[in-house]
């Protein structure tokens, strides 16, 4: 890697440092070694170096610009006085690995399962994880997600503020500890996607504008501040920074894959773009055996990075997360029809059979919201290339009160939907804790500076003035406190719950569900094409959607979203029910919330929809 320091083989550890709007850099060594300083050789193209005999793994150091501010690694393997305090020199080569016949698994077999480390146990840490990985094995799970644990300013974020890509943030464990996860569940059988954020560095902590200007292009923006420098003058560099950060993750923690935060966020007219790069190259460089994935956020609903090949192989990413399919779903079952939700409220029903059977709901078709055309065709496109959902992160703590879904809509209408997200083809993802149906809300929460935690607090109250519901300022002054302790501590799942009879009856729910998607549809999935699926709205309120899976088997949703029973005018025969949540397998009428699924072998064909 060429940032950051690196331990050799002889025991020099070389740093570098790219510092273009440095005249001089010098090394800080402390840690428990006597604190010393030594100067860095400027080489060309503003890059930094010194290399030394005394500063093994273990030693902390900081880099001083112009003789004045000290300052973090930008690329430190570690921090574990918070993003302000210096780095720590790291061998990553020193933990022995276990997984050595671990290869991945195919993209295929995707069920994820979207977790917060802080708040996802009470401990708040990589060993609490360890502790819960034969509970996700268990429920069906084959992919964990960590939201961003790159390190973030305080002692808790939702991780999209960090500021060190390269250092696990310190609250949750060293990087060693990071490594023991991701070995635990490869020994179970779980891949680990890893949440990285490439479209802006967080606000507090973000050193590089001191000695680095040229990382930040002005001439583009982001909803964040300033837009990365992906497409200026020095850009080759701040290209490169990114690149290796995902071939570190992929690499040096054998993560088996990364969701890419808000790659629309992400600002650059060159050609090819970051994007394009920085997936080619991982598909270049990671060795054939291994099953990398790399998924997308894309509020664009463009399908250029989604692509297949012949094989059906991802030219560039596996997948999308597909929040179209939730929009629609969310409106559906709750009635609400506020901001982005009210481009699905007219027809929910209809606009979801289109979300389950061709990717995209809105392809090139008007959005209200946005006050423009948005998407681009998506049938052709296998399922596999969108991530269905019904809670999210962000769906849930973007709210104001942080509510799941159970504590907004009726749990007949959620069992229904979550059916239809988890016995769909394309891969289901869950958000921790759904599974049993917690009452614990996700809320937005971070440790900021007391100026910077001022102004956060005030602009989350006021980016609900525009809705109606909190007109009334007093009702927004009740909004929690994103940077209060409390509201980080009311995040936290209560695994007791599980306990509980009505907690205990989602989960089953849940599994019954997962156990029919592994055993039925699941080996079904590798070769699915695009371009198969149909829909269509019977009556009032069935949703109906039939694909054909890669081995041509026949597979049908039939779901009923009323309160009242409902015909289904095609029912199939009963040798081909294998699974129906709340209804009779072979009756023609779903009673009310009713959702049956049937898989007709090859040469069989159900009634077309």
């Amino acid at each position: 890697m060429p940032f950051g320091a690196q331990v050799a083989d002889d025991g020099v550890t070389r740093f570098r440092l790219w510092a273009p709007g440095a005249r001089d850099v010098g090394l800080e060594l402390g840690g428990s070694f006597a604190t010393r300083s030594m100067p860095m050789a400027a080489g060309g193209d503003g890059w930094f170096e010194a290399s030394t005999a005394v500063a093994p793994a273990g030693t902390r150091y900081a880099f001083r610009i112009d003789g004045k501010v000290v300052v973090p690694d930008p690329a430190s393997r570690a921090n574990p006085d918070d993003v302000h305090g210096p780095s720590m020199v790291i061998d990553p080569h020193a933990y022995e690995w276990q997984d050595g016949d671990w290869r991945g698994r195919p993209w295929a077999h995707a069920v994820i399962y979207e977790l917060h480390v802080g708040s996802f146990t009470r401990e708040g840490t990589f060993a609490g994880v360890i502790a819960h990985l034969d509970y996700l094995v268990d429920l069906g799970i084959t992919a964990m997600e960590l939201m961003p644990v790159a390190a973030f300013p305080g002692m808790r974020n939702w991780g999209y503020d960090g500021v060190l890509p390269f250092a696990p943030d310190a609250t949750y464990g060293t990087p060693d500890d990071l490594k023991r996860l991701v070995d635990g569940a490869h020994a179970r059988g779980l891949m680990v996607l890893l949440d990285v954020v490439y479209n802006h560095f967080g606000p507090d902590g973000n050193y590089l504008h001191a000695y680095a200007p040229a990382f930040f292009n002005a001439a583009h923006d982001t909803p964040w501040g300033a837009a990365i420098n992906f497409d200026g003058p020095h850009s080759r560099t701040v290209r490169d920074f990114f690149i290796h950060n995902a071939l570190y993750w992929l690499v040096e923690f054998h993560a088996d894959g990364l969701r890419l935060d808000a790659v629309d966020a992400i600002a650059d007219d060159s050609r090819p773009n970051i994007l394009t790069e920085l997936t080619e190259t991982v598909r270049r460089q990671m060795p054939p055996e291994r099953n990398v994935h790399l998924v997308v956020e894309n509020d664009r609903n463009d399908t250029r990075h989604l692509e297949r090949d012949a094989a059906l192989r991802p030219q560039a990413a596996s997948a999308q997360w597909n929040d179209d399919v939730h929009h629609a779903l969310h409106a559906l079952i709750t009635g609400e029809a506020d901001g982005y939700y009210a481009d699905y409220a007219d027809q929910p029903l209809a606009h979801l059979g289109r979300g389950l059977a061709e990717g995209f709901i809105q392809q090139r078709d008007w959005s209200g919201f946005r006050n423009h055309y948005r998407g681009a065709p998506s049938a052709h496109l296998t399922p596999l290339a969108f991530i269905n959902f019904l809670q999210n992160h962000d769906q849930v703590g973007n709210r104001a009160f942080g509510e799941r879904i159970t504590a907004i809509a009726p749990a007949d209408a959620v069992r229904a939907a979550v059916a239809c997200v988890l016995l769909a083809p394309s891969p289901p993802l869950l958000f921790m804790g759904e599974e049993f149906a917690a009452s614990t809300p996700f809320l937005f929460f971070c440790n900021f500076g007391p100026e910077l935690a001022a102004a956060v607090t005030h602009g989350r109250r006021e980016a609900f003035a525009r809705f109606a519901r909190f007109a009334d300022p007093a009702l927004r002054e009740r909004i929690p406190d994103p940077n209060a302790a409390s509201t980080f501590a009311a995040s936290h799942l209560n695994w007791d719950e599980i306990g509980q009879a009505d907690h205990r009856a989602w989960l089953d729910f849940y599994r019954r569900c997962l156990d029919v998607r592994r055993e039925h549809l699941m080996p079904r999935l590798a070769a699915m094409q695009g371009g198969t699926g149909r829909h269509r709205v019977i009556g009032k309120a069935v949703l109906a959607v039939d694909w054909t899976l890669g081995d041509s088997a026949q597979w049908t949703l039939r779901a009923n979203f009323s309160a009242d029973a409902a015909d289904v005018d095609d029912a199939p025969p009963d040798q081909i029910v294998f699974a129906c949540i709340d209804c009779e397998p072979v009756s023609e009428r779903l009673p009310p919330w009713g959702v049956r699924v049937t898989l007709a072998p090859a040469g069989i064909r159900l009634a077309s929809a």
